[in-house]
């Protein structure tokens, strides 16, 4: 009997940035509106998950999307960006680097390993594509989120800014090397 979780590249459409932009709000606030004012999280979700804007990161082409299905349902996802200079002085070559810029699951799917099954899919990639190293941004505050990457490998290299509307955030930058690069 095979497993209920898909996991497999987004297309880039209408339907699936309908999908994109409404699981994405769902998230984003079920994650991080309780530790922040309304007002900058409607600022950000405004910003930052409409379809249009889903439909044009869909159809980047240094973005890459995994989408998670469980019977049908999207219930998370992952946007990859390739190459990614997060981390590195100004001026050094990206190339061999991939950003997880966002990594999500449904509330009701936390702690169900669906976020471990879209990492190891985000690794499995990586490798397939020969990448050196998996870097990411994750909220100074999210500690269940920083234990979750750790737990996968991922160090921390640095911080950044991150506006999350008025409010001027610190992300930690995390990386993981990969095995021979």
């Amino acid at each position: 009997m095979s497993s209920p979780l898909r996991i497999a590249l987004a297309k880039a459409n209408a339907a699936t940035a309908a999908q994109l932009a409404e699981l994405g709000r769902q998230t984003f606030h079920d994650t991080f509106a309780a530790t922040n004012t309304p007002a900058d999280m409607a600022a950000y979700l405004a910003a930052n998950f409409g379809p249009e804007l889903q439909l044009a990161e869909l159809q980047d082409p240094a973005n890459t999307f995994l989408l998670a299905h469980v019977q049908g349902a999207l219930v998370g996802y992952a946007k990859l960006r390739e190459p990614s200079a997060l981390g590195l002085p100004d001026g050094q070559d990206p190339t061999g680097r991939l950003e997880i810029e966002r990594l999500y699951v449904a509330e009701d799917w936390l702690g169900t390993g669906l976020g471990a099954a879209l990492m190891r899919a985000v690794l499995a990639l990586a490798e397939q594509l020969h990448h050196s190293a998996v870097v990411l941004g994750v909220w100074e505050k999210n500690d269940r989120a920083r234990a979750f990457y750790q737990r996968f490998g991922f160090r921390q290299i640095g911080q950044h800014p991150f506006q999350l509307g008025q409010d001027l955030q610190t992300d930690l930058i995390m990386r993981k090397g990969l095995a021979g690069r």
